[in-house]
């Protein structure tokens, strides 16, 4: 009999419950119940409630008690919650809302929340991503897997040069194209895939290639990427880029090997005519299309790129400038050489060299 009176409450709020009453309602109907049996205690001889129920009057007050604050709590809760929803709208209405497309969708704090979690980047590692531009030159091999982890990034503005159309022979290494794509331009179809990916960033598309002459477009950008596959190429762009004092990130690859450096002369670093002042000779380094190159490796150089990228726009931490990665695909190997400016360089000798700081 001792059991009655609490099992007799807690099955009148099961069957509440199971009515469809919310907690808060459950919870005033046991208040109501729970005062008329003190009613009832208080009024009948304490023989006769110990007969009934074994139970005492300071028993049911303890249990008042704790009714009593279950109640406070759950009422503290809905003013909190009403002056929450008063300041910032109901939280459940806005997930329940359907955007009426996927750009206009501000999913940006689930989107790049393992950033966030980051101390190397946290909320305004981000933010330096976001109001950055960065201008990737070539969307093969190298600048496919770049571009797109650029843009998964939040890197807020992001310019693609690229004269070529696909072929059928790209698709081995350039997975950001498909079959269908065959015939058509690269910057366009690699636009078209980032905006897909991240409608937050700003996407150019430039069907043509960047050289010495192009100092001006360069210096609207924070930062390039250089994944071409030409020499006098890559010596144009660096030209342009030490004119331009924007860092230079500069990858290559050959069969299994891939290299990877930052070229920054702007900041005592080494510009490409430092390491390279000649052009190797006839038939020394070979075109992928006649030494080949094996598929996975691009991603790998390419993913390098994107994430020394991130680390100077960020200021994460210290990126290759002045030392050179160079990646054995074949041995699983990697090993750093260390680079130095030449006084004598034609290109970035005529740059001042930083003061150390005091």
């Amino acid at each position: 009999m001792a059991l009655l009176l609490p099992l007799g409450l807690l099955s009148v709020a099961a069957v509440a419950w199971i009515m469809g009453w919310g907690v808060l309602r459950v919870l005033l109907g046991l208040l109501v119940m729970w005062l008329v049996v003190l009613g009832f205690m208080l009024a009948a001889p304490a023989a006769e409630i110990r007969s009934f129920s074994n139970a005492d009057i300071r028993t049911w007050l303890a249990t008042g008690v704790f009714l009593a604050i279950i109640l406070g709590y759950m009422a503290v809760l809905r003013r909190l919650r009403a002056g929450a929803e008063a300041r910032w709208g109901d939280p459940q209405a806005r997930a329940n809302e359907v955007p009426s497309d996927a750009g206009a969708a501000d999913d940006t704090l689930d989107r790049y929340a393992r950033h966030y979690v980051l101390r190397e980047i946290g909320g305004p590692g981000q933010a330096r991503l976001r109001d950055a531009s960065v201008l990737l030159i070539g969307a093969g091999g190298l600048g496919a897997p770049a571009s797109l982890y650029l843009a998964a990034a939040g890197v807020g503005r992001l310019t693609i040069a690229d004269p070529d159309v696909i072929s059928v022979s790209n698709l081995q290494r350039q997975i950001i194209y498909r079959t269908r794509d065959a015939g058509q331009p690269k910057a366009a179809l690699s636009a078209e895939a980032l905006r897909a990916l991240n409608p937050h960033v700003e996407i150019a598309a430039l069907q043509r290639r960047i050289g010495e002459d192009d100092a001006d477009l360069i210096a609207n950008h924070d930062l390039v990427l250089d994944g071409g596959d030409s020499f006098a190429d890559r010596t144009a762009i660096n030209a342009a880029c030490v004119r331009a004092g924007v860092p230079l990130i500069s990858g290559s690859i050959a069969q299994w090997e891939g290299q990877l450096t930052v070229y920054d002369p702007a900041r005592d670093a080494p510009c490409m005519s430092c390491v390279f002042p000649e052009p190797p000779a006839p038939g020394l380094v070979l075109p992928c299309a006649e030494a080949g190159v094996a598929g996975p490796l691009p991603g790998v150089i390419g993913s390098m790129m994107a994430l020394e990228a991130i680390k100077h726009l960020t200021g994460a931490g210290p990126v290759l400038r002045g030392e050179m990665l160079i990646y054995d695909g074949l041995y699983g190997e990697t090993r750093k050489i260390r680079l130095h400016r030449r006084s004598d360089c034609p290109v970035c000798s005529g740059l001042a060299q930083p003061q150390p700081e005091a």
